[in-house]
C-alpha cells in the first residue's frame, strides 16, 4: 500500500524532541500523486507543525489541489486521529466521502470519511454570499 509506505518512512524522520510523539501522513491528490508530512515540534509549542498540514502543503507546493485519500500514521497503542484544525485544513480539499485511514505503527487502524471526522465543516458554501 503506497499511502501506507509513504507515512510510516516519513514518520520516522518526524521532528518530536519535546514529545517524542511521531507521527507520518500521506495523502493521495486527485492526480494518484502522493505527497507526505511529518509533524515538526518547535520548543515554542504553538509553532510546531503537524503531519497532515505538511503533507498538504508539499501537495499545494507541487499545484495539486484535491485530495482523494488520507493515512495517518503514529506510534501509540491505538490509530491516532487528526487533530481539529488538521481536519478542517483536510476538509479544504477533499470531500466529505474522501477515506481518512488512521493506523498504528502495529498495524491497528481504523477508516472514518471526512465527514465522519468533521460532521458540519465550515465550506466554501459558507462564504457565497460574501
Amino acid at each position: 500500500m503506497p499511502l501506507l509506505k509513504a507515512a510510516t518512512d516519513v514518520q520516522a524522520r518526524a521532528y518530536a524532541p519535546y514529545s517524542n510523539f511521531k507521527v507520518g501522513a500521506a495523502l493521495r491528490a486527485a492526480s494518484g500523486e502522493i505527497f507526505s508530512g511529518c509533524n515538526v515540534e518547535n520548543v515554542a509549542y504553538p509553532e510546531g507543525t503537524c503531519a497532515e498540514a505538511g503533507a498538504i502543503a508539499a501537495m499545494i507546493a507541487a499545484g495539486q489541489t484535491e485530495i482523494t485519500e488520507v493515512l495517518v500514521i503514529a506510534d501509540s497503542p491505538l490509530p491516532v486521529s487528526p487533530c481539529g484544525g488538521c481536519r478542517q485544513k483536510l476538509a479544504e480539499f477533499a470531500q466529505p466521502e474522501t477515506k481518512v485511514t488512521m493506523t498504528t505503527l502495529e498495524g491497528n487502524s481504523q477508516t472514518l470519511t471526512m465527514g465522519q471526522l468533521l460532521p458540519g465543516a465550515f465550506t466554501q458554501a459558507h462564504m457565497e454570499n460574501t
